[in-house]
């Protein structure tokens, strides 16, 4: 087991989900609000997994890809991403389930999930790969899994200030 083999395998999950969506009758309101309710409760999760195992063990060994240069500027725009997600999630609600805004709010949702995603997979994925120990990608694997399947019915989910979640998970220099 792969943490960042876990995450890609979620990431194929959401877009799949996504496509259920495209593929359904929008007519069928009860077949959408059953994907949705199961797509939604997927990505809060998946984004506080990340949050609780995977980003404090990036921002220790990361050193940046792709547009970034650290560990620690990697996480911030993930949980900044995670907040345009949740927030995206939120305003679903303020649409009657089905409404054509509705489908506006989704397709907000899936934007928003979509851009973190490949960015996460072209920079915070490949970071790790290649300074995590397989060890250690293993453990955080199982750790991500307990997480996800203990909270399978879903989460209170909340935005959270990047900078200070980086603060908080930065150990303080002693000297």
């Amino acid at each position: 087991m792969d943490i960042t083999e876990l995450i890609l395998s979620d990431h194929h999950e959401q877009r799949r989900m996504f496509a259920q969506l495209d593929d359904l009758d929008r007519g069928d309101t009860a077949a959408v609000s059953a994907i949705w309710a199961r797509l939604r409760v997927l990505l809060e999760v998946h984004a506080a997994a990340e949050e609780r195992v995977f980003y404090p063990e990036l921002l220790r060994l990361g050193t940046g890809a792709g547009s970034k240069d650290s560990g620690a500027a990697e996480t911030r725009d993930a949980v900044h991403d995670h907040n345009d997600i949740r927030d995206a999630i939120a305003r679903t609600a303020d649409h009657d389930e089905g409404s054509a805004s509705w489908w506006e709010a989704v397709a907000e949702v899936r934007e928003a999930n979509s851009d973190h995603m490949g960015e996460e997979e072209r920079e915070a994925l490949a970071d790790f790969r290649r300074h995590a120990s397989l060890q250690l990608r293993h453990d955080l694997a199982v750790r991500f899994a307990t997480f996800e399947s203990e909270h399978a019915q879903g989460i209170n989910a909340h935005d959270t200030d990047p900078d200070d979640y980086v603060e908080q998970q930065t150990p303080t220099q002693q000297g």
